[in-house]
C-alpha cells in the first residue's frame, strides 16, 4: 500500500506517519530525513544535495526524484510506503506518478488556531532533539530537557507570525495538488477540530476510512 500524507505544519504528520508505518508494516519516508541519509552516506546524490543545503537553496526536483526512486527500490519499501512532505508541487506529483502508483492520499485537516497554538508553544532540546509543549507536554524543569539536561529552544519558524505565513504557503502549494489527485487517486480526508485529540483516535479514523474505501484489505 502506497500512501501520501498531506497536512499543514503542526498537523501531526510525523506522528501519524510513524504510527501508520508500524501498524501497516510499511516504511515512512520524509524528504528531509531522506536528504540527511544521503548526505551521511556520502553518495554522489548526497554530495549534490549537500551543496544545495549549504547554500540554503531548494534541492531541484530531478535530484529529489532520483533519491526517492532509489529509496523506493530498497527492500524496506517492498510492502509499500508513506510519503511525508512530498510531493509539494504538481510537477513533482507528475514525476512521482511516472515511477510509482499511489493508492491513496491521506489529508489531515486541522484549524489554523490549533496549529498556531501547538507550534508557538513547541520547544526543542538543543542536544537530543526531544520535543516539548509548554501547555501539553511540559519539561519537569523550565527550559531544561528531562532526558539529557540540554537547553530547550524555540525555532524561529514556530513563532506565531511566521507560523501563519507557513500556513499560507502550505495552502497555496497544496490546493493544486489536491485538485490534481482528485481526478485519479482516492483522497481520505481526516478532520481534527480538537487540540487534545489523542493520536490513536486519528489513526483509528484513518484505518476505518482506508477500509471503507477498500484500500486497506481487512
Amino acid at each position: 500500500m502506497n500512501l501520501i500524507l498531506f497536512g499543514a505544519p503542526g498537523a501531526g504528520k510525523g506522528t501519524y506517519a510513524s504510527r501508520l508505518s508500524g501498524l501497516f508494516g510499511i516504511v515512512s519516508i520524509a524528504t528531509g530525513d531522506m536528504f540527511r541519509e544521503e548526505i551521511k552516506k556520502g553518495t554522489s546524490l548526497g554530495r549534490k544535495v549537500a551543496e544545495y543545503v549549504r547554500c540554503g537553496k531548494l534541492v531541484p526536483d530531478d535530484i529529489v526524484i532520483d533519491i526517492l526512486a532509489e529509496r523506493l527500490k530498497a527492500r524496506e519499501a517492498e510492502k509499500g510506503f508513506i510519503l511525508d512532505g512530498f510531493p509539494r508541487t504538481v510537477e513533482q506529483a507528475e514525476a512521482l506518478g511516472r515511477i510509482v502508483k499511489i493508492d491513496a492520499i491521506v489529508q489531515i485537516v486541522v484549524p489554523e488556531w490549533i496549529i498556531v497554538e501547538r507550534l508557538s508553544n513547541r520547544r526543542i532540546c538543543s542536544k537530543c532533539g526531544t520535543i516539548y509543549n509548554l501547555r501539553y507536554l511540559k519539561p519537569k524543569k523550565e527550559g531544561i530537557c528531562d532526558k539529557c539536561g540540554g537547553k530547550l529552544y524555540q525555532r524561529e519558524d514556530d513563532k506565531p507570525g511566521v507560523v501563519k505565513e507557513r500556513l499560507e504557503v502550505y495552502e497555496k502549494q497544496t490546493q493544486p495538488l489536491i485538485e490534481y489527485y482528485r481526478q485519479k487517486t482516492p483522497i481520505i480526508k481526516i478532520e481534527n477540530n480538537k487540540i487534545d485529540t489523542p493520536p490513536e483516535a486519528i489513526i483509528d479514523k484513518i484505518v476505518e476510512k482506508l477500509k471503507k474505501a477498500s484500500i486497506l484489505k481487512v
